[in-house]
């Protein structure tokens, strides 16, 4: 039986796999890591997929981090190995997981992306809004390609909302979230636009986002400003997970 800490590892390498793939970027797979070459914006990835690489793996890994070209991250769930001496600096970030149960209906109507255009408004969204600073200024399709919209793994949704509060079709974007399906549900890059902060777009996407997944268990990595809303909606850490840059 799949645990929860693995359930949340193995659906981060879906994810990271099919953003290297519609990107173009070089993917190594080891047994202990996963990792993304990607270009001057999106640096290199590495997930570690193993409690305790091999040697060998290590090795790699400490290779790849020395010949970088742009930012790096190495994101250990785990949370085992040491990267102090290859000049990266950790923070910790608590692995959440939610099993099935009961879903409040979403105040606000959740979209799911279908077409390029809303793929491209999700996108801007969380360039601005997590922030992703390497892929600013905004520039369409980098961050997410079209070719995610071709991916069933993927699923991307939007909440459209005035500043006067109209919301649905025709409003301007105000929050977006990436989720990603495998043995559960991932949800990556959970956001909302500062102007549309505190007006409940963050709740009503996370409503949205449960009532479609809610018969498998889904997992997260919560930054601070996020952990009271995932606690209040069943959410529980599994592991505090190192993440290194």
């Amino acid at each position: 039986m799949t645990s929860d800490l693995e359930l949340s590892v193995r659906n981060a390498a879906v994810m990271w796999t099919a953003l290297a793939e519609s990107r173009g970027h070089p993917l190594l797979r080891r047994p202990g890591f996963l990792a993304v070459r990607g270009d001057v914006a999106a640096g290199l990835r590495i997930l570690v997929r193993e409690p305790d690489p091999s040697p060998e793996d290590r090795a790699v890994l400490a290779e790849l981090v020395r010949g970088r070209t742009g930012p790096v991250v190495v994101e250990d769930q785990y949370a085992r190995l040491d990267l102090a001496g290859l000049g990266l600096t950790p923070r910790t970030l608590p692995v959440m997981i939610r099993h099935p149960g009961p879903v409040p209906e979403s105040p606000m109507p959740v979209i799911p992306v279908a077409y390029a255009d809303q793929l491209a408004a999700a996108e801007e969204v969380v360039v601005h809004g997590f922030p992703l600073e390497p892929f600013q200024p905004y520039r369409p399709g980098q961050a997410f390609p079209p070719a995610l919209l071709d991916r069933p793994e993927v699923r991307f949704f939007l909440i459209q909302r005035g500043v006067d509060g109209t919301t649905g079709l025709g409003a301007p974007p105000a929050g977006a979230c990436l989720t990603v399906r495998d043995e559960g549900v991932g949800l990556y890059w959970m956001t909302s636009l500062p102007a549309h902060r505190s007006r409940g777009v963050g709740r009503a996407l996370l409503h949205g986002v449960l009532g479609r997944f809610g018969d498998v268990p889904m997992a997260l990595t919560a930054a601070r400003a996020g952990r009271p809303l995932y606690d209040s909606l069943g959410f529980r850490p599994v592991a505090d997970a190192l993440w290194w840059a």
